[in-house]
């Protein structure tokens, strides 16, 4: 199988990131996406970070009945920080008939090279970038098997929907129907 890694903190997951996960299933032909919900990323120390399971549970459920789009808890067993050299390591030693790629951000490629082992992994898997407002990238110099992914940009991050909290705003238009209440409630109590 071909399988797409689209991990994060999801610190609370957004229709953006559905909108993108449903992009690089059809746009690369992958047989699924697993979002990996990150226990820790080593390059962002975040304080509201929500509990791992918390975000996995609000991931699951945004998720819904989403053909082929699996919220992924895998990383959970492995060391902390997540290392995306070791997740992907392990998970080609677990799953050895499957083909893993990645798809990232902008902001993430452009600090790619202090990724752990990033000549390791652009050696050994593909990659795929999402653009990002203010993360203009020129897909004439990418690697061979890295590429762009094709979509409208999408202005929302978990942070804003944090802060939209604390500020009592709405946050309907940012994720989705299924998890409003959870997700105002998880962050109305952690702030």
């Amino acid at each position: 199988m071909n399988i797409g890694i689209f991990g994060g903190s999801f610190n609370p997951i957004h229709n953006g990131h559905i909108a993108l996960a449903k992009a690089f299933l059809r746009q690369k032909h992958l047989d699924e996406v697993w979002l990996m919900v990150s226990p820790q990323n080593p390059l962002k120390r975040n304080n509201a970070l929500l509990d791992d399971k918390m975000r996995l549970r609000m991931v699951e459920k945004a998720l819904g009945n989403l053909p082929k789009i699996i919220a992924c808890n895998y990383e959970f067993q492995l060391p902390k920080p997540s290392y995306t050299w070791n997740t992907l390591q392990r998970l080609s030693e677990d799953f050895p008939n499957h083909h893993f790629s990645l798809l990232i951000g902008g902001d993430n490629w452009k600090a790619f090279n202090k990724w752990y082992r990033h000549e390791d992994i652009l050696a050994n898997y593909s990659i795929t970038i999402y653009p990002r407002k203010g993360d203009e990238i020129d897909k004439n110099e990418l690697p061979s098997n890295v590429s762009l992914l094709n979509s409208q940009l999408i202005n929302i991050s978990s942070t804003e929907i944090r802060e939209r909290i604390k500020m009592g705003k709405p946050i309907g238009d940012c994720v989705p129907n299924e998890i409003i209440d959870d997700v105002k409630k998880a962050y109305t109590i952690c702030t």
